[in-house]
């Protein structure tokens, strides 16, 4: 069954931009500057947080003069050198995007990113026109999985939750989603079809998804 959508709000990192190579290679030169260790299976824990509640919970692991805020903009200040990973579009997103524009659909960014670096990426991707409100780590004071930025999107967009449908990569994107009362498509770009199976939909990427893409009815 096809449901109809008044609004589409998008995670940015592994969703819309396949960029966690470069959060991760950011995150693990940051844990190594300061001389510590930082394996996968930690790093995968990251995903769809912001990087201040990542760090918030790791304070004790860096030197006292050191804060939270500050930690954050040298490890995304690594984005700027020249060797970070690029960053691409997920197969199949920039069409699906491009897709509920020509509906007459609004779109919203959702990101535990930084504003600028959220910009940054849509630039990258050449989608920056086709999103009517970008909610950032800033626009927030709970992170995914708190429910807090999908709220706070629907609030600009005019919309209910229960209207809209969320597309996400990520376990805390995709409970946020749940928790505010969206339908969820997950996308398996960072994690295993498993830790995403509490989302409406799953895919491998969004090659051939049309608009509105199809997910059964709520029970």
């Amino acid at each position: 069954m096809t449901l109809a959508f008044k609004a589409a709000l998008f995670d940015m990192d592994g969703t819309l931009a396949d960029s966690e190579p470069r959060s991760r290679w950011a995150w693990r030169k940051l844990f190594r500057t300061y001389g510590l260790a930082l394996d996968d299976v930690e790093l995968k824990t990251f995903s769809g947080r912001r990087g201040q509640d990542v760090l918030a919970e790791r304070t004790h692991l860096f030197p006292a003069d050191t804060t939270v805020d500050g930690l954050f903009d040298e490890a995304m200040g690594y984005w700027a050198v020249a060797d970070v990973p690029s960053a691409v579009a997920v197969p199949g997103a920039p069409e699906l995007v491009r897709a509920v524009h020509a509906a007459g659909v609004p779109a919203a960014i959702v990101s535990s990113g930084r504003r600028a670096d959220v910009h940054g990426l849509l630039a990258e991707l050449g989608l920056g026109e086709f999103f009517a409100v970008v909610v950032a780590a800033e626009d927030v004071t709970e992170g995914k999985p708190h429910p807090e930025g999908f709220l706070t999107a629907c609030t600009r967009l005019g919309v209910s939750a229960e209207d809209v449908v969320v597309f996400e990569d990520a376990p805390a994107g995709v409970a946020a989603a749940k928790a505010a009362g969206a339908v969820c498509v997950a996308v398996t770009t960072t994690r295993p079809h498993e830790q995403l199976a509490a989302a409406d939909l799953v895919v491998a990427d969004f090659v051939g998804m049309t608009w509105p893409p199809s997910v059964g009815a709520r029970p």
